[in-house]
C-alpha cells in the first residue's frame, strides 16, 4: 500500500497538471458513470492530501463536489499524455494534453465537505500537513498499551505513515518495537515526529524513501547498492537476515498488525 509520501506526489501532480482548469472527467470502465457525469466539464479547484487518502475538489453544481480517493494495496493513479484509456480505468481527469487514470482503487466516491471533514476528523496527524497538532498523536500514544510499531501503522494516530518509515524511524532512534506506548518517553516519541517530518518531505521530493545516514550509504561503506522495488536505501526494511549496516547483527522480522515488522535486536533495546 503507497505511503503518505506518495499520495501527496499525486496530489502535487494532480495541481500542476488539472488545478484552476476545466476537465473531462469520465468513466472508461462504466463503475463511476453516474457520479463522473456530475463534475465532468467543470473547474478541477485543487487536490489536497490527508494521510492516504486523495481529496480533489471541482467547482461542480453539486454538494458532492469532492473526490475521495483511496488506493489500498492494488489501486492506482497515473499521469499520461492524453491518448485512449487501457485496461480498467475508473476515472479518467483530463485536459486536451494529459489524462490522469485512476485503476483499482479500494475507495473512489463523490462527497460533501461536510462528509470530507468527517472523513479526516477520523485521521490522526500527518507529519506532512502544516496544520497537525503532534500533541494529539503523544495523547493517543502515551495512553496505549499497544506496541510503538503497532501505533505507528494505526492511520488514527499517524496518518500516512507506512511500514517502510514505521521500521526506519524506530532503527534511526533505538527503540524497541515491542515498546508499549505508555512506558515510550515524550522524548522518544519527540524524536519519532521530528524524524517523520524530516523524512517524509524527502520522500515526496525524491519519489523514494531514504533513511540512512550520510556514513551508512553505499558511497561511503563500498557496499552495493540497494536493489528493491520499493527503492531508495533504508537499515532495516526488507533486510531480514543480512547484518545491520551499523552493527552487524542479523536483521529480524516478525509480523505485527497483519504487516511484516524488520528490526535489529542490538541497535534496538530502548524501552
Amino acid at each position: 500500500m503507497p505511503e503518505g509520501h506518495v499520495i501527496h506526489r499525486l496530489a502535487n501532480r494532480t495541481n500542476e497538471l488539472f488545478a484552476a482548469q476545466q476537465v473531462a472527467v469520465s468513466s472508461p470502465q462504466g463503475r463511476f458513470a453516474e457520479s463522473a457525469a456530475l463534475i465532468d466539464g467543470t473547474t478541477l479547484e485543487h487536490a489536497e492530501t490527508w494521510g492516504k487518502h486523495l481529496f480533489i475538489t471541482f467547482d461542480a453544481d453539486t454538494p458532492s463536489n469532492i473526490l475521495q480517493i483511496h488506493l489500498g494495496l492494488i489501486g492506482r493513479l497515473t499521469f499520461t499524455p492524453l491518448a485512449d484509456p487501457v485496461g480498467q480505468v475508473r476515472v479518467r481527469i483530463a485536459d486536451d494534453t494529459w489524462a490522469a487514470d485512476l485503476r483499482g482503487p479500494q475507495m473512489c466516491r463523490l462527497i460533501t465537505a461536510t462528509e470530507q471533514a468527517r472523513a479526516t476528523a477520523k485521521l490522526g496527524q500527518d507529519p506532512l500537513r502544516a496544520d497537525a497538532d503532534p500533541q494529539k498523536a503523544w495523547a493517543k500514544v502515551h495512553r496505549s498499551s499497544k506496541p510503538i510499531a503497532a501505533l505507528l501503522l494505526d492511520q488514527g494516530i499517524f496518518a500516512g505513515v507506512g511500514n517502510i518509515y514505521r521500521a526506519e524511524v524506530l532503527f534511526r532512534h533505538h527503540i524497541d518495537p515491542a515498546c508499549p506506548g505508555g512506558q515510550l518517553e515524550r522524548s522518544s516519541f519527540d524524536a519519532i515526529w521530528a524524524d517523520l517530518v524530516e523524512l517524509m518531505p524527502l520522500g515526496v521530493r525524491d519519489g523514494r524513501i531514504d533513511t540512512v545516514y550520510p556514513e551508512h550509504t553505499p558511497e561511503a561503506m563500498g557496499r552495493p547498492p540497494r536493489v528493491d522495488a520499493h527503492g531508495g536505501e533504508v537499515y532495516v526494511y526488507r533486510r531480514s537476515g543480512q547484518p545491520c549496516l551499523v552493527c552487524g547483527t542479523t536483521v529480524e522480522e516478525t509480523d505485527l498488525s497483519g504487516r511484516h515488522l524488520f528490526w535489529c535486536p542490538n541497535c534496538q533495546r530502548r524501552h
